[in-house]
């Protein structure tokens, strides 16, 4: 009979996940490769302590914010293929619902993450405790729970033998291709320092297989059956053909059929940008020739996307008659969305099965005539958006992408979350490889760039991580900035400042609401926002942080700049003021409409006119059934 070993709960716990490991493949990896923690009561001298005991097998990284250093440990888990991740732990109250935000992001993106908030005495002999939240009706109730709902799995550990049970079940959901985001095991601040005799075996170390779900045979003849009898066929690239390393399938399977192939934002990358059938993002900021093919399709194979309205433009952009889905997701819920003919599987597996099915069936030749005909149109307008006619002037933000491009090999990897940034990516960047397209829009969480950056460096060694921040995002979480100082992780940081919220300016415009609250400029007496902008300097800022910055005015100056950044072994930044697209060539508009309601009822006559073009759009949405 095996022996135990006497550890308190946090000892146990840290011991415990330093032996978890995933395999998919034949590869192996080590599941948690470090843990990120701000310490306080709660966790200091529970996980803390732990830490420092067993150091030699657990690696410890520093974070400033709680929110930032789950974007950071979601960054390292998205580079990973979701087959490693970082924990996070943190005190009780702030610390803890600080974490909500960075949980739902991970949850909403299903990338896996391992959240270890303190949490108020299980015990109760100090009652009520610095931070403790007192609920006159429920005393089992903690501000942990405002982790529940954006948790995959959650579980409160109120005495050491619990920590078996839940800690097997967190990383069971953790490895679960389906299932996987945010777990939470919220850890009582008196048990993670209580001791118990624990069973050797439960540190043992333990393997959990990725699963490659194959498809039904039926549901891949049915879905064959579709595809063969569709003139128009379109098929849309989401985060699923990355998380399963489907690239590959993808290709071939394009290759093989001459089926065009859009992509969302997270399926960005799914095919090189001049792949043949890649033709570009599909949605509200995806290109022309996506929409027009996604207008006049009679059927879109839908492949590991969610369906989500903005990205995808569900509800609005596959406008033909007659028009029918087929769903390949790993996960059944969905799967069944625009009421598809569903296949549920690993994306890779269910990728090379259609194929096979579909052995000798081919588009018609006029149908990839006009597609490839569109791509190289929709490629000069991206040579537009990118052209530098002046060295001297002021870049736009489309040229700072342009002079990325023109730099960036196939290993560069570049991050980017909210605002204008995404829109102009989606349109335009021409990506090279897997992994390079790194924009999280499941959540669109500013402040996630700086963070995630250094989470995606942790995971690829000597890659080139831009992290694209604009002056609306740098000022939500610039705080990791000290941690990559800290740590000698060697992000490149562009910050474009164009002196406000660029994106809701422009939403606000088009909806009637005149960029109200949209600008960094001086309040007037009226309400109104007028002058010059605010004498805010963000490159100062970041270099009181740590951070070498320089500073480009020009568009020859951005080029060396940037360059520069490129070459440099630590972290560095250059920051840009970026020329409005009313003076330059900007990005292309938007492609396709997405729900936004406007005002019924308003006596400004923007108002007015944005409601009637409102009316005249939803008239045209649908309900696929």
């Amino acid at each position: 009979m095996s022996g135990t070993v006497r550890l308190t709960t946090a000892q146990a716990l840290v011991r415990f996940l330093a032996r978890q490991h995933t395999e998919r493949d034949g590869a192996r990896r080590r599941l948690i490769g470090a843990t990120w923690g701000i310490f306080g009561h709660g966790n200091v001298a529970g996980l803390g302590q732990a830490l420092v005991e067993h150091g030699d097998e657990m690696p410890f990284l520093q974070g400033r914010n709680e929110q930032a250093m789950v974007h950071a440990a979601v960054g390292h888990a998205r580079q990973s293929g979701r087959l490693a991740t970082h924990a996070v732990t943190t005190s009780i109250g702030p610390g803890a619902t600080n974490l909500v935000t960075g949980a739902a992001l991970a949850t909403v993106n299903h990338l896996p993450v391992l959240l270890l908030p303190g949490d108020v005495f299980a015990a109760r002999p100090a009652d009520p405790v610095l931070q403790q939240l007192e609920v006159p009706y429920a005393g089992d109730v903690s501000v942990n729970d405002c982790l529940r709902p954006v948790s995959a799995y959650f579980d409160r550990i109120t005495r050491p033998e619990a920590l078996v049970p839940a800690a097997l079940q967190a990383m069971r959901v953790l490895t679960d291709p389906a299932a996987t985001g945010a777990v939470t095991l919220a850890l009582p601040q008196d048990v993670q320092a209580e001791a118990w005799d624990w069973p050797e075996e439960f540190f043992a170390e333990r393997v959990w297989p990725v699963r490659r779900q194959a498809p039904d045979p039926a549901e891949v003849a049915a879905a064959a059956r579709a595809v063969r009898a569709a003139a128009r066929p379109l098929l849309v690239a989401g985060g699923g053909v990355h998380h399963s390393a489907a690239e590959d399938a993808l290709r071939a399977f394009a290759d093989a059929t001459g089926i065009p192939v859009a992509s969302t934002q997270a399926g960005k990358g799914s095919l090189r940008h001049d792949h043949p059938a890649d033709v570009g993002g599909i949605g509200h900021t995806g290109t022309a020739t996506a929409a027009e093919l996604a207008r006049a399709a009679d059927l879109v194979i839908g492949v590991g996307t969610r369906w989500t309205d903005f990205t995808t433009a569900s509800g609005t952009l596959f406008a033909g008659d007659g028009v029918r889905f087929v769903n390949l997701n790993v996960a059944p819920y969905d799967a069944h969305k625009m009421a598809g003919t569903t296949v549920v599987a690993d994306a890779r597996a269910g990728l090379e099965a259609l194929t096979r099915a579909l052995a000798g069936h081919r588009v018609e030749p006029a149908y990839a005539d006009r597609y490839t005909g569109a791509k190289e149109r929709w490629e000069r307008r991206v040579d537009a958006a990118y052209a530098v006619d002046d060295p001297a002037a002021r870049p736009a933000q489309t040229q700072v992408l342009g002079l990325l491009d023109e730099l960036v090999g196939d290993e560069d990897v570049v991050i980017n979350a909210a605002g204008s940034l995404p829109g102009d990516l989606h349109k335009l960047w021409r990506t090279r490889s897997p992994r390079q397209y790194h924009v999280e829009y499941g959540y669109s969480c500013m402040g996630y760039e700086i963070p995630a950056a250094i989470g995606v460096s942790l995971a690829a060694p000597g890659a080139p991580v831009w992290a694209l921040v604009g002056d609306g995002t740098y000022l939500m979480m610039p705080t990791e900035i000290v941690t990559a100082v800290q740590e000698d992780v060697p992000i490149k940081v562009v910050i474009l400042q164009n002196h406000g919220y660029a994106s809701i300016g422009g939403l606000s415009e088009s909806v009637g609401g005149e960029r109200f609250g949209t600008a960094y400029r001086h309040r007037a007496p009226d309400g109104t926002y007028t002058g010059a902008p605010l004498p805010v300097d963000l490159a100062a800022n970041a270099a009181s942080l740590g951070l070498p910055v320089t500073r480009a005015e020009t568009v020859g100056e951005l080029r060396a700049a940037l360059r520069a950044a490129r070459a440099a072994d630590g972290p560095t930044c250059v920051y840009v003021e970026t020329e409005t697209a009313d003076t330059v060539s900007g990005p292309p508009p938007a492609q396709a409409w997405w729900d936004v309601p406007v005002a019924e009822t308003a006596t400004r006559p923007s108002a007015v006119r944005a409601r009637e073009e409102y009316d005249r759009h939803v008239s045209a949405r649908r309900r696929h059934l």
